[in-house]
């Protein structure tokens, strides 16, 4: 019978299918991904027994446990759990510290369904801790290199290109801007960091090249960065990326406008999600107003609203580029401008994509 595991790294580098049995509110905290939840305990059960350990003592606690998780209610969680395991025979179970609650489930499964199915050793709390282990230890021992440039350049697309390069903001789907909210949400900021760790997790045995990040500040939407990377991104060396701004001003119309459009009218419906993505646009510039300025702000909005009424009578996206070349103009080339005069000693070489490519194969 396999029991427990502790080989961490093959776990997380294979992307093994993980049953989840802690209670949904620790779950919604964040866990790895592709992990599922299959609770021994609901919130209010685990609640309750959390109240009565204070209170009584453990035999008390295990006892309601029993109580509380019995009949029909045992049957239809341990069906849960075969079905998973039937599923996914390549896989594990955990819960918080790989005691009690997982040594339940996997008495339970192979009591009553017959399935021998391996328990994490050390939970959640082991694979976390061994996470954020390989993430300092990663950083400490690689060198990175930051990838800088005016809004629109394509830095996302650069950093698709490098095998060697972590896309910070598609680990926290986010494209980081005021404008680059997504619609299907963000992940907690643990399953962030879990996200990033891992991907230094898959490039830890390749050469020992330099890790490629695009420049960030603290935040990407909600999500921080963990404080060893932001630390090191702070000080690293930068490579800045251009492109011509016409360019510039077609990849933010795909981006923001048309593929944002798609996102939205794919979860809501043609009529509601056009009406959602308006107001995410409206709301996007509303939330630089203060910075923009009063009479800046009603140009810009005044050009969005009428892009969008063109657009929802039409299918135009034309209109756009009006405002988007506004913001570019007066808005987001001046700040980017003052942030690469205050990078200027750590920039190596600035060029387009070719030109960086070459760069960082010398």
């Amino acid at each position: 019978m396999r029991q427990t595991v502790s080989e961490y790294r093959a776990i997380l580098l294979s992307g093994a299918p993980l049953m989840d049995t802690r209670a949904p509110i620790e779950f919604a905290r964040g866990s790895f991904p592709g992990a599922e939840n299959l609770p021994l305990m609901l919130d209010e059960e685990r609640a309750q027994v959390g109240t009565c350990y204070k209170h009584s003592g453990q035999d008390a606690a295990i006892a309601l446990g029993h109580r509380l998780v019995s009949g029909a209610v045992r049957e239809s969680r341990i069906a849960a759990w075969a079905d998973f395991a039937q599923r996914h025979p390549d896989g594990y179970l955990f819960c918080f510290r790989g005691g009690l609650r997982s040594q339940i489930v996997q008495r339970w499964l192979a009591e009553e369904a017959g399935i021998d199915y391996p328990r994490v050793a050390g939970g959640y709390k082991a694979l976390r801790q061994f996470l954020m282990a390989t993430t300092e230890t990663t950083l400490a021992q690689r060198p990175l290199v930051v990838v800088g440039g005016m809004t629109g350049v394509g830095k996302t697309e650069f950093l698709a290109t490098l095998p060697n390069a972590v896309d910070l903001e598609g680990c926290a789907n986010h494209r980081g801007s005021s404008f680059g909210k997504r619609v299907s949400g963000q992940p907690a900021q643990i399953d962030f960091e879990h996200q990033i760790a891992i991907r230094l997790l898959r490039l830890e045995d390749r050469q020992p090249s330099p890790l490629i990040v695009e420049d960030e500040g603290l935040f990407i939407g909600k999500c921080a960065l963990p404080e060893p990377l932001h630390k090191k991104m702070g000080a690293a060396p930068v490579i800045w990326l251009e492109d011509h701004f016409e360019n510039r001003v077609r990849r933010i119309l795909q981006d923001y406008v048309v593929d944002q459009l798609v996102d939205h009218q794919a979860l809501y419906g043609a009529q509601e999600g056009f009406d959602r993505f308006a107001a995410h646009l409206k709301l996007s510039l509303f939330n630089i107003h203060k910075r923009l300025g009063g009479e800046r702000y009603q140009r810009a909005l005044a050009m969005l609203s009428d892009a969008l009424t063109d657009q929802r009578a039409t299918g135009a996206v034309d209109g756009h580029g009006l405002w988007i070349r506004l913001l570019l103009c007066e808005y987001y080339d001046p700040m980017y401008a003052h942030q690469k005069a205050s990078k200027a000693g750590r920039i190596l070489t600035s060029g387009d994509a070719a030109a960086l490519h070459q760069f960082l194969l010398k």
